[in-house]
């Protein structure tokens, strides 16, 4: 059966999957990424991680992978395939796609940015199915977005679009790692909820879920935590959806597990926002943690189809 290699690798672990051309999960795998073993030791992880999966694939389906697909955090050339920087992992110009390509036979492979790698898996097959124009949101320990046009994901001149996470709506905010203060996700990220809860609370383990949960029972030191970060996402959203008119906004990552804790507030502030911007449809991302790995499998699949017609 004909099938490609998808690797999505974070910080902490990494998700794999054999996919079939029509999309389907074939076999599936996790694996710690171990990032205190150093970068070097990661990408070996990585590499022996995906022969595995192609010794699988040989035997459970009689045939090789016929490509791969392969999705990291950080700075991404996915044209040259090199993985530039990521901190979380300790790397500086590493070229993945060489190297997985070596280590599977000569296979062709795909490199690509985990988050705008999940955002074209969430518009085409999750949440965004449909929309013409839609942006991928995830609000996990910081907050990213992929902007989606049509099947593919904007990427913009440098590889940086999307970064929504460093707009300032807060101009006398918090201080900001990439050196700016009031960025969006030092106020709206899961993250940044959690530290808010501990703080008002007085429990230094208390985190995001935790101030949701506060929220529900009407615990009104959640509520004001809560709507203040509500506030600042929805700020960030307007300035987006002014700049780029998206049909659809797509909101994943673990502060979206809240529900409508979320998003009934969330679609009422920027509503109450706007002006003359024409309203998105604002909606939780259907395809949670296999975003990335399912994208890496389109990422691979769409590099053959580019082969193919060239």
């Amino acid at each position: 059966m004909k099938h490609v290699i998808a690797l999505d690798v974070g910080g902490t672990g990494m998700k794999a999957a054999l996919v079939g051309a029509d999309g389907a999960l074939l076999h599936e795998a996790r694996q710690a990424t171990g990032r205190e073993r150093g970068a070097d030791a990661v990408v070996e992880s990585i590499l022996t991680f995906a022969a595995d999966l192609r010794a699988y694939g040989e035997e459970h389906f009689g045939e090789s992978a016929v490509a791969a697909g392969i999705v990291v955090p950080g700075i991404v050339d996915a044209a040259h395939g090199v993985a530039v920087y990521a901190a979380n992992l300790g790397w500086r110009d590493v070229p993945l796609r060489r190297l997985l390509g070596e280590r599977l036979g000569d296979v062709p492979v795909a490199l690509g940015h985990d988050v705008r790698t999940g955002g074209l898996a969430e518009g085409r097959i999750g949440a965004g199915k449909g929309a013409d124009r839609f942006l991928f949101v995830p609000l996990g320990t910081g907050i990213a977005g992929a902007i989606g046009i049509g099947d593919t994901i904007e990427e913009g001149a440098h590889g940086y679009a999307g970064e929504i996470g460093h707009v300032v709506v807060r101009p006398d905010g918090p201080d900001c790692a990439c050196g700016q203060r009031g960025c969006l996700e030092t106020l709206a990220s899961a993250s940044a909820v959690s530290r808010a809860w501990a703080a008002a609370s007085g429990d230094p383990e208390a985190d995001a879920a935790d101030c949701a949960k506060a929220v529900e029972s009407g615990d009104p030191k959640a509520v004001a935590v809560w709507l203040d970060a509500v506030d600042a996402l929805s700020a960030g959203l307007v300035t987006a959806l002014t700049l780029l008119d998206p049909r659809t906004i797509i909101i994943g990552g673990g502060l979206a597990e809240a529900g409508e804790t979320l998003f009934t507030p969330l679609r009422a502030a920027v509503e109450e926002r706007v002006s003359f911007q024409k309203l998105p449809h604002i909606v939780p991302a259907a395809l949670g943690d296999t975003a990335g790995c399912l994208g890496a499998g389109l990422l691979a699949w769409d590099l053959l189809s580019t082969e193919v017609s060239a």
